[in-house]
């Protein structure tokens, strides 16, 4: 519980935990064709290309998707296919390159499409997390971290920070003009004790929730 008493905010899903291995091959189908393109394919094409026998079966599909939220369906035109709101992807950022931009587009793995409701502050990127170092606050590798760049940073938040041409996530322990301490949640690490004098210290933002796939 020390991670929800810290962050209050806690989510944990499946990604796309509520479509099932078809629909989201049609759904990742569909996406990709609109940005390759600039337009949906047609029911037809998708029926070619998954291999069904009549157009009627992507229909099918297709108003499944549009049940579930992510796809807007137009009647009377055959390419009357958008993709909803929630859908707009949040980027995910993996290994950080040493003195870029941490949204740089060389450290975008991927996006993950947006949903307003789950989070209430909001949420600018995902970070990819690498490593052991916030296990007893609940973060395990590989979770992606939602992180919010307009929250004010204030000591027991757990943040994302670059160090000089480092990337790290901890919890700020300790913040004054001459030091700042960020704590890691696993007493197999120290202390980072930072000097906003000497380093170059950068707050990239904070914490507001987490993903995890649980498939």
């Amino acid at each position: 519980m020390k991670f929800l008493q810290k962050v209050q905010i806690l989510y944990i899903i499946t990604v796309m935990k509520n479509l099932t291995k078809r629909q989201a091959e049609i759904f990742n189908y569909i996406k990709e064709e609109i940005e390759n393109n600039g337009y949906p394919p047609t029911r037809s094409e998708i029926s070619k290309t998954f291999g069904f026998r009549s157009p009627n079966a992507a229909e099918e599909h297709l108003r499944a998707l549009k049940k579930k939220g992510v796809l807007d369906l137009a009647a009377g035109t055959s390419r009357g296919i958008t993709l909803s709101d929630q859908t707009s992807g949040i980027p995910v950022v993996g290994l950080v390159s040493a003195g870029g931009p941490i949204l740089a587009e060389e450290n975008i793995e991927k996006t993950v499409p947006k949903n307003p409701g789950i989070l209430s502050h909001g949420v600018d990127f995902y970070l990819k997390v690498k490593g052991d170092s916030m296990i007893d606050a609940g973060i395990f590798e590989n979770d992606l971290i939602a992180i919010n760049k307009n929250i004010p940073v204030k000591t027991g938040s757990i943040v994302v920070a670059r160090i000089n041409d480092e990337v790290t996530v901890k919890t700020l322990s300790k913040m004054s003009e001459s030091k700042v301490v960020l704590k890691p949640e696993n007493s197999s690490y120290l202390d980072i004790e930072v000097d906003p004098k000497k380093d170059n210290l950068v707050f990239e933002g904070t914490c507001v929730g987490l993903l995890r796939d649980l498939s």
